[in-house]
């Protein structure tokens, strides 16, 4: 029979396996067609000048945004914008029609791809939009799944609404006078970071051109001790700040000198003005101010870069700094500022740039908070094109120096608040799902023991209803299905830069994080592949629909050598993902679309090109026949979470018999179980059919032998005990001989003692495990494999002056990922020639395995991740190491 299958799976599965391969590379080899079909403003290459020209509209097509205009001015204003004019009267004076802006001149709120969404906006003199045209954007999934147009019809609902209008991406709620634009499935966090950009941008210009009335905000009123600070208290109570930029945030190479470093603060108040300016300094500074003007002072204490910029030179203009109170901006020219020849606060540092700005408006006040900005460019290193940056350091004098402390400020609410607010409803319902389905899954012994082998459904009832609520309402109805591009996006973030909000800005999909993350560590990755993935739920519902409809016969497991081979594939992807992720996103993006969860759920088969549904209706064919065969072979998601999964908390249960019993891997739909009777949970989905058998006194064969003994002989025919046999009532031994001479089933691999010295010594104990985890080498890997060993010594040594280099702002981070992961792949090497074990169960228990090679890979990457990652925060958080 066996011989026989293997022929028809040589015959047709593997024709089929071949096409599927076909398929998926056909979906990545028409993209670019796709790609460049629609507005081609993915990563479009923009003049380089576009920030500094005067001539915006020579250089974007200003017409696209205002088709009625004739003409349009150069760039004024700040932010800037420019005058769209009609044709010319008789006369010749030319009619103001409205304005147009660019919105990197404004904000760069980046959006999923942590870049800006660079757009070009038409406004007309009452403040309606008149048009929008992206010019430039970063978003991957506009390029592989959802076509651009759908960011031109997002675009277009802004056209003919007000700037004054509250606009916000969901549902309208009239009786809250809040106007709704309809989102784009998939791309939330555009969407939302796009209707951002639209308002801040339209209502700065609205301000300016006196469309939205100027804000107005109390002035401070002052608690004076008539005291002088030094520097160092002034610092410590947050009345002087910084604002430090390093070269590799701009896209220069990493220097230990930071690209500009300046300290700033508020000039206004009597015991902090006169601590900086000194007596006779604030006198002289504040008999010359006017009523409603403020002050404040910035000095450059690092760095070779001008706060000054070069407009400063050409007209004037300060064009390198602005401040920045709610939806104000103020800039300053020539007049506005006045020569600081020093500060007199004692411990002041020395200044090689420095100047007093005055803000001559009454709609800023020092009691308010405020931000300092630095503008400028960030070249990128791949390309060499420059965008807009702005770097900001938020500023609010203590409540101490005012009378009556702080005023209230009601700020908005930031755009992922708003979304989480919006559905609350939704989400709290998604989250008692997903709490529900935990609870079930860790009552799991006691629905396992209400179940037989022949009626499994006190488990299945709750499976299957799990599997039907992650299909319609996880996947088709909330579109929360998890992808491996969320988790190269976390490990970079992790590293590089991490931004709570960016990930707040879809919670569906922050909230089933935290489900999988502890759910992963606390049973393995079964339970959210098995139970709660809406694509694997698809594939497992359509392998049961058709064995119901006769397919039965058809329905072959793959053959065990076949099996074992195939499912590293899935790691292999997930590497090579990790792996192109660090060199380019959008490239592994690409790559990603190895998983079809895109086209299934999130865009839908008819929306994209045809080879991605094919795709998808090949792997869906296939689950037909097979199951589960995507989440088994291709899955780089499934690969990621498997890797924890070697250390979960808990497991399935096991008895010794199990290693000569085959009832539970012949029925093991993941192919899960090995010959001896070992549950590897990298691999298992938590079908719990095992688990069933387990306590099935008629399915379970050892079970069954000793309940006919009983009966036989007229025994009590007891429960089952936790250890999976009757509680006994005889000298009859409930191990059979036969399985008793054969390993221990209960662990994925034999038991290991690494420390047979540490008797009763907890502190001993973790002094070595410590020790373990630092250093891989070992007294056995000296005496066996002594040059591997004196390799990975230098290896480290190299690794370990990386980091030193790191450190000191002499090395990139890509430059320490790269050792760090050579590192990595060395110390399993070292390991497998010595520390040949890993621990098995929680973290505080001393219960250790010998180890695999995928276990060892597991333990050493999800180690020194945790180690890479707290070193790299510590780098960040000092200023040293930034891309």
């Amino acid at each position: 029979m066996l011989a026989a299958f293997k022929r028809l799976f040589a015959t047709c599965a593997r024709p089929l396996v071949r096409a599927w391969a076909a398929l998926f590379f056909l979906a990545v080899a028409a993209l670019p067609a796709a790609a460049t079909s629609a507005h081609q403003a993915y990563e479009a290459q923009l003049p380089a000048d576009l920030a500094t020209a005067a001539d915006l509209c020579a250089r974007v097509p200003c017409i696209e945004v205002f088709p009625a205009a004739h003409s349009f001015s150069t760039r004024k204003g700040q932010p800037p914008y420019v005058d769209a004019y009609g044709a010319p009267d008789a006369a010749g004076k030319r009619a103001l029609l409205g304005y147009v802006m660019l919105s990197t001149d404004i904000t760069d709120t980046p959006a999923y791809s942590g870049k800006p969404v660079v757009t070009l906006i038409g406004m007309d003199t009452t403040g309606r939009y008149v048009g929008v045209r992206v010019l430039k954007h970063s978003e991957p999934i506009l390029l592989l799944g959802i076509p651009e147009s759908a960011l031109v019809d997002f675009n277009n609902q802004y056209v003919g609404r007000s700037v004054t209008d509250q606009i916000e991406v969901g549902p309208s709620r009239p009786d809250e006078n809040i106007l709704g634009v309809d989102a784009i499935s998939g791309a939330t966090v555009t969407v939302v970071a796009q209707n951002q950009v639209m308002q801040l941008s339209g209502s700065a210009v609205a301000r300016q051109v006196g469309i939205i009335e100027p804000t107005r905000r109390d002035p401070a009123r002052w608690a004076t001790r008539d005291t002088l600070y030094t520097w160092a208290e002034l610092v410590k109570m947050g009345a002087v700040q910084p604002l430090r930029v390093r070269p590799q945030q701009v896209g220069l190479p990493p220097a230990p000198e930071p690209f500009i470093e300046l300290w700033f603060g508020d000039l206004n108040h009597p015991d902090i003005g006169r601590s900086l300016l000194g007596r006779s300094g604030y006198d002289k500074l504040h008999g010359s101010l006017k009523v409603g003007e403020s002050a404040l002072f910035v000095i450059r204490s690092a760095g070779a870069e001008s706060f000054k910029g070069s407009g400063f030179v050409r007209g004037g203009i300060y064009d390198r700094v602005q401040v920045k109170q709610g939806a104000d901006s103020f800039t300053f020219r020539d007049l506005d500022s006045t020569n600081l020849y020093g500060l007199h606060a004692e411990g002041a540092p020395a200044a090689t740039e420095s100047a007093i700005f005055i803000i001559r408006s009454a709609s800023f006040s020092p009691a308010y908070p405020w931000k300092l900005a630095f503008l400028g460019n960030r070249i990128d290193q791949a390309t060499g094109h420059r965008s807009f940056a702005v770097f900001e350091t938020r500023y609010w004098l203590p409540a101490s120096v005012m009378d009556g402390g702080r005023p209230v400020v009601e700020e908005p609410d930031a755009p992922w608040v708003r979304i989480w607010k919006n559905r609350a409803l939704e989400i709290t319902l998604f989250s008692l799902l997903l709490v529900a389905v935990t609870v079930v899954y860790a009552l799991r012994e006691r629905l396992t023991r209400l179940s037989t082998h022949k009626n499994k459904w006190p488990v299945n009832i709750f499976k299957y209803s799990a599997w039907a609520l992650s299909i319609t309402f996880v996947g088709f109805g909330v579109m929360a299905q998890p992808s491996v591009t969320q988790v190269l996006t976390w490990f970079h973030s992790l590293l590089f830069q991490w931004t709570w909000s960016l990930f707040l800005s879809d919670p569906f999909i922050f909230v089933f994080w935290i489900f999988i993350i502890v759910t992963v560590f606390l049973f393995g990755r079964g339970l959210f592949c098995g139970w709660m993935c809406p694509f694997g739920s698809l594939s497992e519902a359509l392998f049961k629909v058709a064995r119901a409809l006769g397919l039965k016969r058809w329905q072959k497991p793959v053959p065990q050598a076949l099996h074992d081979r195939l499912k590293w594939l899935k790691y292999a992807i997930f590497f090579g993902l990790l792996a192109v992720s660090m060199f380019s996103m959008t490239t592994a993006e690409v790559l990603a679309e190895v998983e079809p969860f895109k086209t299934t759920f999130l865009v839908g088969v008819f929306n994209r090109p045809w080879p991605y549904g094919l795709f998808v209706a090949a792997l869906l064919g296939l689950s037909l026949f097979i199951e589960r065969p995507y989440c088994k072979y291709l899955c780089p998601l499934g690969a990621s979470l498997a890797m924890p999964s070697t250390f979960r908390w808990f497991g399935l249960r096991r008895k010794q018999d199990c290693n000569s019993c085959k009832a539970c891997a012949v029925g093991c739909g993941a192919q899960a179980i090995d010959a001896d009777g070992r549950i590897d949970h990298r691999e298992c989905l938590h079908c719990l059919d095992c688990m069933v058998l387990y306590t099935d006194t008629k399915g379970c064969p050892p079970l069954a032998r000793e309940r006919k003994r009983r009966e036989r002989d007229g025994l009590l025919i007891t429960p089952i005990g936790k250890d999976g046999y009757f509680i006994p009532i005889d000298a009859v031994p409930a191990i059979s001989a036969k399985a008793a001479q054969k390993p221990d089933p209960r662990l994925p691999t034999d038991p290991v003692q690494p420390y047979p010295q540490a008797t009763g010594s907890w502190l001993q104990t973790l002094v070595l495990e410590v020790r373990d985890h630092l250093l891989p080498w070992s007294r056995q890997g000296w005496t066996e494999r002594r040059a591997l060993q004196i390799a990975g010594l230098s290896l480290a040594l190299a690794a370990s002056v990386a980091w030193l280099m790191a450190a000191q702002g002499r090395l990139s981070a890509a430059a320490i990922i790269g050792w760090w992961f050579g590192w990595s792949v060395y110390e399993v090497l070292i390991r497998m020639n010595g520390r040949r074990y890993v621990k098995d169960g929680p973290w505080w228990q001393a219960r250790y395995r010998e180890a695999g090679w995928m276990d060892m890979l597991s333990y050493v990457g999800f180690k020194n991740l945790l180690i890479g990652a707290a070193l790299f925060l510590a780098l960040r958080a000092t200023g040293w190491l930034t891309l």
